[in-house]
């Protein structure tokens, strides 16, 4: 592996501008097309969307439209996010079911790779390893022909905050295509270290996002999250130190990069996007890229 060949993804809230989880609106002001052609031009080569800011652009554009606009600033790499409660009983496992039929059909009509989807409840509380198997096995099955991989995203401050929680709920279940996503953000504010990372069986390891954080949590976890991340290498995490890890369990796919920051989501399009590119391939020189 070269430099050259490292592929990055913006995930959604990196190029989304002033909008953020839980936001009354998390639709972006910048038109899909405006941020193709930065993202394209800087050397982005994957995207990433929450389902209500792709709804948008489908029906602003319709879909062949979009699906020229990836096309031609070689945005090779399309995911999709974030499928909460797909795990619970009742009303609001009702209303999951129907976000992820959609997610599949926007997943098929675009041939996305990945589809995001939440640790369970968020809230410090024990999961229902059983009940969350059975539901992710059904996820991941549905998925399977259209090539999606379904990706759990642990966080500390929901009931899946570990990788061993994680790995609690997709080994054994039969199916290859779905995993986990470490983020570099969730693994030091969970507690969890390069070392946590290293124990992964590859299979399980499919998908990667790079950010940093503070010294400190600014109050919550999740209002630390959604409002203080930072670029790669300026904040406390050592961001080559769990790359390096990442790499030598052997994930070679493409890298998102989740900048989810008050200051970041003010900054202008061209400017937010040139420097999360930036500091983030900065973190590939000082690791040992694999040979192979």
């Amino acid at each position: 592996m070269k430099i050259e060949d490292i592929e990055l993804c913006a995930t959604y809230w990196t190029v989304s501008g002033a909008v953020y989880p839980g936001a009354p609106t998390e639709v972006s002001p910048f038109p899909l097309k405006d941020r193709a052609e930065v993202s394209g031009r800087i050397g982005w080569r994957g995207m990433g969307f929450v389902l209500d800011d792709m709804e948008a652009s489908i029906a602003h554009y319709g879909m062949p439209t979009v699906r020229q606009i990836f096309s031609d600033n070689g945005i090779r790499h399309v995911e999709l996010e974030f499928l909460l409660d797909w795990h619970l009983d009742g009303e609001k496992r009702r209303a999951s079911d129907v976000m992820y039929d959609r997610l599949l059909e926007v997943g098929a009509e675009l041939g996305i790779g990945k589809i995001k989807v939440g640790g369970g409840v968020f809230e410090e509380s024990e999961p229902d390893i059983p009940a969350m198997r059975a539901a992710f096995a059904k996820l991941c099955e549905r998925a399977a022909p259209l090539g999606i991989d379904i990706v759990i995203e642990f966080l500390p401050f929901a009931s899946i905050n570990t990788i061993e929680r994680g790995l609690a709920v997709v080994e054994g279940l039969g199916v290859t295509n779905g995993g986990l996503l470490v983020d570099t953000w969730h693994i030091q504010r969970g507690g969890m270290t390069a070392a946590d990372i290293r124990k992964m069986p590859l299979q399980f390891l499919r998908a990667v996002e790079l950010d940093d954080a503070g010294p400190e949590v600014l109050g919550t976890l999740f209002n630390d999250s959604t409002h203080y991340r930072r670029p790669c290498g300026e904040g406390a995490i050592d961001i080559p130190d769990q790359l390096q890890a990442i790499l030598d369990v052997g994930y070679r796919g493409y890298f998102g990069v989740e900048i989810i920051s008050a200051y970041h989501r003010h900054l202008p399009l061209e400017i937010a996007a040139q420097r999360a590119f930036d500091t983030t391939m900065q973190q590939f020189h000082a690791v040992n890229l694999p040979a192979d």
